[in-house]
């Protein structure tokens, strides 16, 4: 018998012993170590049924609900140790972090309703903040749509990487100056939107998704439920085209290129208390991915136009047009073990940018014009991304005033420590 009929063979007879009880379903590990033993299958193809009979039981029919079909359960847990000082030229030196956090604690469900309907809800218990909570329409592979809370969709890291398969730890630098909150620097571009998003979504092929959403930022249950107002009482449109593709022996390699756009109306303006009628935002990014054997390889560019945007001393009225880049090459030295570099820098274009608008955690290092971040990390895939222990050297840098003169500058250095459990 053929050795991939065998694997099928387990695979089928996993599932058969697990949907029959719980019990039966930790009896079958024997099953799996046996074939592991006999060559049949490798300890990675082992666990990866074991992963999905562990799923499997997250999934159950609702008695007596005569719309839902089925009812998952999900959830993820991330511990964070963070170790970072910065130090800043000819000035005293803020205090260091140094602390264990509790990063993400998900816990969510979905439900499969009749007639193609979905109902995904997810919710942050540490940061008391919603991750999703919308109803998704699947009857038709090009048209599927959402309606409620989540991602706008922009970037490969912001929409295109769930924070469970992160391999950095933390979003780059560049991702969360232009996507996280206005602070009066960043420029709160992206992350989460409540609106109706319409899109294909696939592995492979071309995909897209294009959304009109309220143009502020704001998962907190406050935010989500409120009416708007003079500066934000109107819509954000986003676009997001991409394409996937295998190529190489059985389709073992594959690739992805994409470019996504941005436009917030009235949320321009120098700072983030003087958003006006008039004053937009405009924003995109250009991104690809490569994977080949072991090594992975990820690359993203980001621009934006923000009216009257630049910070003082420029002159009021002064558009600010902020770029950056990061670069994520990645190897795996081993199916659980894997080393990760990133290089990332940001140019504000007198704007202005913190170390910590960048470097999450890290203490402030003054309000410069450019940055720059150095990670060199990790990954310990214990049971894939369900099960991970990360570890990051970071070294970051800003430097430059907002008015264009060279110096002073500021560095944050430190370690960044993660452990992730997700089901």
């Amino acid at each position: 018998m053929a050795k991939n009929t065998l694997k099928w063979l387990a695979l089928l007879g996993g599932v058969a012993l697990g949907t029959a009880s719980m019990a039966v379903a930790q009896d079958s590990g024997a099953l799996l170590d046996a074939l592991v033993r006999k060559g049949v299958l490798t300890d990675q193809e082992a666990e990866d049924i074991r992963v999905d009979l562990t799923r499997d039981f997250s999934t159950f029919v609702v008695p007596g609900a005569k719309s839902v079909n089925s009812l998952t359960i999900k959830g993820r847990m991330q511990a964070q140790f963070v170790a970072l000082s910065t130090n800043v030229e000819n000035a005293a030196d803020p205090v260091s972090t140094q602390h264990f956090l509790l990063r993400r604690i998900y816990l969510g469900t979905k439900a499969q309703l009749v007639g193609d309907f979905t109902a995904n809800l997810n919710f942050d218990f540490a940061g008391l903040t919603f991750d999703e909570a919308f109803i998704h329409w699947g009857g038709n592979e090009w048209l599927g749509t959402d309606v409620g809370f989540r991602k706008a969709p922009i970037g490969l890291e912001e929409w295109g990487t769930s924070s469970g398969k992160l391999k950095a730890i933390e979003r780059s630098p560049v991702t969360r100056y232009f996507v996280e909150g206005n602070n009066g620097r960043r420029l709160g571009a992206g992350s989460y939107r409540q609106g109706v998003f319409v899109g294909r979504d696939a592995k492979t092929g071309f995909t897209y998704t294009v959304a009109a959403t309220n143009a502020e930022r704001d998962e907190s249950a406050a935010g989500a439920a409120a009416t708007g107002g003079a500066t934000n009482n109107n819509f954000a449109f986003w676009a997001n085209v991409g394409y996937a593709g295998k190529f190489g022996e059985e389709g073992a390699n594959g690739y992805k290129v994409g470019a996504s756009y941005g436009l917030l109306p009235d949320q321009g303006g120098r700072g983030n208390t003087n958003l006006g009628k008039g004053e937009d935002i405009k924003v995109y990014s250009v991104y690809g991915g490569l994977d080949v054997g072991s090594f992975s390889l990820i690359g993203e560019f980001w621009g934006a136009k923000v009216d009257s945007g630049a910070d003082a001393p420029a002159p009021a009225g002064t558009d600010a047009s902020p770029t950056g880049f990061y670069l994520q090459p990645s190897y795996k030295f081993t199916e659980k073990l894997e080393g990760v570099v990133r290089f990332s820098y940001v140019d504000s274009d007198g704007r202005g940018v913190n170390l910590s608008d960048g470097v999450r955690s890290a203490p402030s290092g003054g309000t410069m014009n450019k940055m720059s971040e150095l990670y060199i990390g990790g990954n310990w895939y214990i049971q894939g991304d369900d099960v991970k222990l990360q570890l990051g050297y970071i070294a970051a840098k800003s430097e430059d005033s907002v008015s264009g003169a060279s110096g002073p500058e500021a560095k944050s250095y430190g370690l960044r420590a993660q452990m992730q459990v997700q089901f």
